[in-house]
């Protein structure tokens, strides 16, 4: 399927009827941490693992692999490396980032573009097994305030320089032929329109002569600019849009710029020059050849084969760090009785994280990973090899006895800006880390395997742990990791190291080498082998939070995702996925600020409710009489502008419902709970926290459900 579409991408690009010159397309994709949108690739352990590896010539090999497998999908170019250097944990793209270090991260650089383009005066440098790069984000976006994903860098050019653009030194010294620009700022202006660093700095003083590519829709991020109209950040130095659903309107209006000379001719053929510079490297005009046609396009052979699983299991191994050996515990008697708990031991997707299949990951069955393991599968091999008996309880619950018991869990997966956090505090979810305690008062010697996208604080799990082994995010080979748990082969060792400082609070969000105060609980570089003194005292659980922090009740649907408990409810069910389509209803992602940061809702027939809900009551009645209100950003994207906006308890019976209209542009609507509590509507017990009804062939977009303080005007019950 993949290959139908390059082809029919390619052949339309080549089409030469009523063209003078014909220059085929390129075809990228996020391949960042292997081949993960391709069902049967190989998943590489995220880039905090491999930071925490310290392994350059690890990373080489991994991209080697990655490039061969994008091969026989058809694609020829990749959005990696990652090469941000967080330096606030809430950053919901930290797992991206190898290091808090530079110079971890410019060890890696230049590493990466070898393995995935080869060397410049070598015979297979861009050759037929090679991909293009686009080392990413460029520049600033590991420093944005409160690590807020696509936010502001407020940092100095020093911190700028020496801190951010290390790994694209590297890079761009290995020949990296594109370069995205990052949807974040710097000082308040945004990256994509940022000419003094995009052009001056990044093509001028960096001698970068490839080309650089935005971000998606990330141009619209720009003051005045819309998604099809910018001509700021082409001005800046962006020499290709990434306009996933906009691209005609931009072509037009960026025609109509240069016909007015608002964008100067000069401007033009320099990125129309260093787009081609680009496909000529990389051989495009040297044959005609559709990509179904050229070396390793269709061989499945290739993907996850046993050299790049042994790779991968081999990355995994080198990837985990081992924070606590308590009694030397580690490696474990595999011939004992083995207790195996938690969500992540039995699924691959929760392991892999996000980037896995789909932007956001997590959802899938292990069936959509027919060349992967779980830790499970990897624990079972290795107790049943040694003689051993193992138990699976992913709960937990199970009344039984074990020599031993092993738990992994962790985050779930994310990606982007949800998963920014408001600290480093673990919040458990799959498996309850109480059972931990439970089981030791038992007698039963605990290991915990912490499935994470960061460094998060874990005092209470740690103390309930006789060993823990921080995994990451370790992809598809999970038997990497029952490799270490039980030593399988004697030249094995924990040789993993914090690439990340680890917190002693759930407030040191910004924990970083060299930058003062600095008190970690681990410090950077930390990571025990199977014979240090691995014993780690009985830790504080004072997280430091205060009491009482818990998320915000009133958070429902923000940035693309649901809040616990609200799903998107049909026909009585909770919605798995997006997008879905029933008899009344089609549902999907759509853009307002951000990739699929809201919902696009047609209604078909006008006979069925978009809904909202939990499926347990939910006590609103404290809210409704302290002047909060029911808020969320609208606009009529097709059809009829009036709305019904309803709340409810279960039951229709109990639904209330007020009428709205909506306008072209995305508005805000706001609904006092007093109005739904004044219609008799039982405020303890909401469970259809937002009903919205529609008119036939009507598509409304939604965005940022949310409760909130009544604002001075809104006491009005509907438009």
């Amino acid at each position: 399927t993949w290959l139908e579409a390059a082809d029919a991408y390619y052949e339309a690009s080549i089409d030469p009827e009523g063209v003078d010159v014909v220059i085929p397309v390129i075809w990228g994709i996020d391949a960042v941490h292997g081949h993960a949108n391709l069902t049967g690739a190989v998943i590489f352990p995220h880039n905090i693992g491999l930071g925490a590896a310290n392994n350059p010539d690890l990373i080489e090999e991994i991209y080697v692999a990655t490039a061969r497998e994008l091969r026989v999908s058809g694609h020829d170019w990749t959005f990696a490396p990652t090469l941000a250097v967080p330096q606030n944990d809430r950053w919901g793209r930290t797992y991206e980032g190898f290091s808090e270090s530079p110079d971890l991260v410019g060890s890696y650089g230049d590493r990466i573009v070898y393995g995935l383009q080869g060397r410049v005066g070598e015979d297979d440098f861009l050759g037929a097994e090679k991909v293009l790069t686009s080392a990413k984000h460029f520049v600033g976006d590991g420093g944005t305030k409160d690590g807020v994903d696509q936010g502001d860098a407020v940092i100095s050019e020093a911190e700028l320089r020496d801190i951010h653009t290390a790994g694209y030194v590297s890079a761009i010294g290995a020949n990296a032929q594109t370069v995205m620009a990052s949807f974040s700022a710097w000082n308040g202006e945004r990256m994509h329109g940022q000419k003094e660093l995009l052009t001056d700095v990044l093509k001028g003083r960096m001698n970068f002569q490839g080309f650089v590519v935005g971000d998606w829709n990330g141009h619209a991020l720009i003051p005045g600019c819309t998604v099809t109209d910018c001509p700021e950040a082409f001005n800046a130095g962006v020499d290709m849009y990434m306009a996933p659903e906009s691209w005609e309107g931009l072509w037009h209006s960026t025609y109509d710029h240069v016909q007015s000379g608002r964008i100067p001719m000069e401007r033009l053929e320099d990125a129309v020059r260093r787009i081609l510079r680009v496909k000529i490297n990389a051989g495009l005009f040297d044959a005609f050849v559709k990509p179904s046609d050229r070396p390793l396009a269709g061989d499945e052979t290739i993907l996850a084969n046993p050299e790049h699983r042994a790779l991968a299991r081999r990355a995994v191994r080198e990837s985990l760090v081992l924070l606590k050996n308590n009694g030397g515990l580690l490696p474990l008697d595999a011939s004992k009785r083995i207790l195996v708990v938690g969500d992540g031991a039995d699924s691959i997707t929760k392991v892999a994280g996000g980037w896995t299949l789909n932007w956001q990951g997590g959802g899938y069955p292990n069936d959509e990973f027919p060349n992967g393991e779980t830790v499970l599968s990897g624990i079972l091999d290795a107790v049943s090899a040694a003689g051993g008996e193992v138990i699976f309880d992913p709960a937990g619950t199970a009344d039984v006895e074990a020599d031993f018991v092993i738990a992994v869990y962790g985050e779930d997966p994310y990606a982007e800006f949800q998963g920014d956090v408001a600290n480093m505090d673990f919040r458990p979810n799959g498996f309850d880390t109480d059972l931990l305690a439970a089981y030791q008062e038992k007698g039963m010697k605990t290991v915990s395997v912490f499935l994470s996208g960061r460094p998060l604080w874990v005092n209470p799990e740690l103390n309930s742990s006789d060993a823990f082994v921080a995994a990451w995010l370790p992809g598809s080979e999970g038997a990497g990791i029952a490799d270490m748990l039980f030593r399988t082969d004697p030249s094995y060792e924990f040789t993993g190291r914090l690439s990340y400082s680890w917190p002693k609070l759930a407030t040191q969000v910004e924990l970083n080498i060299g930058k003062e105060p600095y008190d970690p609980l681990f410090p950077f570089g930390y990571g025990l082998s199977y014979e240090d003194d691995g014993h780690v005292d009985t830790l504080s659980e004072e997280s430091g939070l205060g009491d009482g922090v818990v998320t915000n009740k009133g958070e429902i649907f923000s940035k693309g995702a649901l809040s616990a408990p609200w799903e998107i409810i049909r026909y009585g069910s909770p919605v798995a996925a997006l997008p879905f389509e029933s008899a009344g209803l089609v549902v999907s992602a759509y853009d307002r600020a951000a990739q699929e940061d809201s919902l696009r809702v047609q209604f078909k027939t006008g006979e069925e409710d978009f809904l909202i809900a939990s499926s347990y009551p939910v006590d609103f009645s404290r809210e409704a009489n302290g002047a909060m209100e029911l808020t969320f950003s609208a606009r009529a994207v097709s059809g009829d502008a009036a709305i019904s906006v309803g709340m409810g308890c279960d039951a229709e019976a109990c639904d209330a419902f007020f009428p709205e209209t909506l306008t072209e542009e995305w508005t805000e609507v706001s609904l006092s709970l007093s109005c739904f509590s004044d219609q008799g509507i039982d405020m303890a017990t909401i469970k259809r926290v937002l009903i919205i009804r529609g008119q036939p062939g009507q598509v409304v977009g939604l965005s940022d459900v949310r409760l909130g303080e009544q604002q001075a005007g809104n006491a009005a019950c509907g438009a």
